[in-house]
């Protein structure tokens, strides 16, 4: 048993797909952090222009 245990803590042949998921993971937050953003700003624009037209 302490040998499967030791050649299983040994293995690392799956760290570089935790590595892939956690970037990816990470990039796609960014993401929808990036189009809340832009969303609010743009709601924000349209509203200002629409009541600086109907003013107008």
């Amino acid at each position: 048993m302490k040998r499967v245990l030791q050649t299983f803590f040994r293995d690392d042949s799956g760290a570089v797909t935790v590595d892939w998921v956690v970037l990816t993971a990470s990039v796609i937050i960014l993401m929808g952090v990036a189009f809340g953003a832009v969303r609010t700003g743009t709601v924000d624009l349209s509203t200002n222009l629409s009541t600086y037209m109907a003013s107008q």
